[in-house]
């Protein structure tokens, strides 16, 4: 009997693994997350201010040029979420006000760090 060498993709709950919910958070497996942003850059400091359309609205320190706003989106989601830089990448929107990255977090950190944003009054209770 030929095996296939495709995965199928498990829903987390049913592999042991609570399901996160956001506006802007899609959970895959192996601890994987997609964030969607709407970032403001050339801000004063950056910091996340709510939800804009189905996304996380952040506001970046740094200018949109020769993606110094992308790279610091990058180091500041890797410094939130206690990873490293090459854990989160740029999936679409490298020119953009709206982006997709993909994070490889541990869903605990993931959950510890929605919790954080929903304690502050910045995310939906």
């Amino acid at each position: 009997m030929p095996t296939s060498s495709r995965r199928t993709a498990v829903p987390a709950a049913v592999a042991g693994v609570p399901v996160l919910q956001a506006p802007f958070l899609i959970q895959q497996p192996d601890e994987v997350f997609l964030i969607d942003v709407a970032v403001v850059p050339n801000a004063r400091r950056t910091e996340v201010v709510g939800l804009h359309d189905q996304a996380l609205r952040l506001r970046l320190a740094a200018p949109p040029v020769d993606g110094a706003a992308n790279d610091a989106l990058q180091r500041w989601l890797a410094d939130e979420l206690g990873v490293s830089k090459q854990q989160v990448s740029l999936l679409r929107g490298a020119s953009g006000r709206r982006k997709r990255l993909r994070v490889q977090v541990p869903p605990a950190q993931m959950a510890a760090w929605l919790a954080a944003l929903r304690l502050a009054g910045l995310l939906d209770a």
